[in-house]
């Protein structure tokens, strides 16, 4: 696994230790700002994996796909980034810290409402991804070395296309809540 793979991996782990930080900070030591200044450090993951990635390629590296990898997952969090936050706000609270109403599960038309605002989640961090990815293609200038980030860019644009059917289904077609 070459180094853009592991700070990939390394970047996904270090989100959710953050994350992790900031909750415990904010609800176990009551410490309300360094908590918020421990989620505030999670931009600060992917801007490290950007200049990782950008510097691996401008020594010369062939595009991998760890590479595209590395564009998507930046794209995702910064789209998904607060959400993420949030979710894991509203359940640590709740299952944790036995505090907070219980986080609701979806149905129906509530479902479909939401299931479609995150797709349009999935719209931005396609915009941000293909930002980088078309970035990358344009300045490093060699299809040869970057053949893999185009392919990449071409199958997550099938999958957002995908994503939009299934957002539009959840309407036709509305997710039912389980017989008790």
């Amino acid at each position: 696994m070459n180094l853009v793979a592991w700070m990939i991996v390394a970047s996904e782990i270090g989100f959710w230790v953050f994350i992790i930080l900031g909750l415990v900070t904010r609800y176990f030591l009551r410490l309300e700002k360094l908590g918020l200044f421990f989620l505030a450090l999670t931009p600060v993951i992917d801007l490290l994996l950007l200049i990782t990635t950008s510097i691996d390629l401008y020594r010369g590296a062939t595009a991998t796909k760890a590479h595209a990898i590395a564009a998507i997952y930046i794209g995702v969090s910064v789209a998904f980034g607060k959400s993420m936050i949030k979710w894991a706000d509203e359940h640590f609270l709740y299952y944790v810290m036995k505090k907070g109403p219980k986080p609701q599960k979806r149905y129906g038309f509530d479902y479909a409402k939401h299931y479609f605002k995150s797709w349009g989640q999935h719209v931005i961090a396609y915009i941000i991804g293909s930002i980088f990815l078309q970035g990358l293609i344009y300045f490093i200038n060699d299809p040869s070395r970057t053949q893999v980030l185009g392919d990449f860019w071409k199958l997550w644009s099938l999958i957002l296309g995908i994503d939009f059917l299934i957002a539009i289904s959840n309407f036709i077609w509305p997710k039912k809540a389980k017989a008790q």
